[in-house]
């Protein structure tokens, strides 16, 4: 009796171990698995704690830095930030073969040609997609800028323009494909010539500092375009410092500011519609320096999407 008592606690007991060890078992396999979930949600949290962190030292203001970089200004709400890393073509160059520098051309269709080395007009600018702005989808090209208008771009070395009688300066420089000149010695060509026997302008005096307004112009259209505005310019006879000349840049007839390093800007803040800037070359004095082209005033416009044309 006590043996057969003692064989069914024996047995009793072995089940419920069994059942324990089920059990156990089972908890283990959950247990890694709610272990295995929150893992996982503890590595997104993770991230989002980094991010936090991160954002807690400064990467905010990182970001900021690279929007405010050194040399910024901003007033009005308008942002003049330089433009900065775009290639050099440290090697390239313009000259000029026609029309001759001093001559004197038949009115009428006058041909221009340039020779152009170590420069591919017509190709886009490496980092054209990554600067974001306004972009000639023709690619490279040269600038022709006469007596200080705005210029016309020539994606090829040679072509023609029509002109009327009069004595023109020509500034030619070669452009990258988002309109940012290339402002190294051999990469413009300064001249003049008259056309026609009519002319009653006297000669400029080339020797002496002018200033040739390029960049913004026309119209732009789409968020991109607008956003972010070059301002360019070209200086010849005359470095920019903050002990030299200057150039006074105004925009919308009101926001001033004082340049003294001759490089591009983009400008961010303008309104949509009309804009103008108005450039003028300052000597040390913080006068306009006398010449014909050191005060200039160009509009232009500003839209994210087409504007309506008004009905007729």
């Amino acid at each position: 009796m006590k043996k057969n008592l003692l064989l069914v606690l024996l047995c009793a007991g072995l089940s419920c171990f069994c059942a324990c060890q089920s059990d156990s078992s089972s908890t283990a396999e959950n247990d890694g698995k709610s272990e295995k979930t929150t893992a996982v949600d503890t590595d997104k949290g993770a991230a989002a704690t980094s991010t936090d962190a991160d954002a807690d030292k400064g990467e905010p203001e990182k970001q900021n830095v690279a929007v405010m970089s050194k040399g910024s200004m901003q007033k009005d709400g308008i942002t003049l930030i330089p433009v900065s890393d775009s290639p050099t073509f440290p090697d390239a160059k313009i000259s000029l073969e026609g029309p001759t520098d001093g001559g004197v051309e038949k009115a009428g269709n006058l041909t221009f040609k340039f020779g152009v080395d170590d420069y591919e007009l017509g190709n886009q600018t490496p980092d054209a997609e990554q600067k974001l702005c306004a972009n000639s989808a023709k690619g490279q090209h040269i600038h022709l800028i006469l007596n200080n208008a705005p210029y016309s771009a020539h994606y090829t070395n040679e072509f023609d323009r029509e002109l009327q009688d009069g004595h023109y300066v020509m500034l030619a420089f070669l452009s990258r494909s988002y309109h940012e000149s290339l402002k190294h010695k051999d990469a413009a060509v300064l001249s003049q010539f008259t056309v026609g026997d009519k002319a009653t302008e006297e000669p400029v005096d080339l020797s002496t500092p002018h200033l040739f307004y390029s960049r913004p112009k026309g119209t732009y259209l789409g968020e991109n375009d607008i956003k972010k505005v070059m301002l360019d310019f070209y200086v010849v006879n005359a470095t920019l410092a903050a002990s030299g000349f200057k150039v006074r840049a105004t925009i919308n007839g009101k926001t001033q500011f004082l340049l003294s390093k001759w490089q591009p800007y983009f400008m961010e803040g303008l309104p949509e519609g009309k804009n103008t800037v108005k450039l003028e070359l300052l000597g040390k004095d913080g006068k306009v320096v006398p010449g014909p082209y050191n005060v200039v005033e160009r509009s232009f416009e500003l839209y994210k999407e087409e504007p309506a044309k008004a009905a007729s």
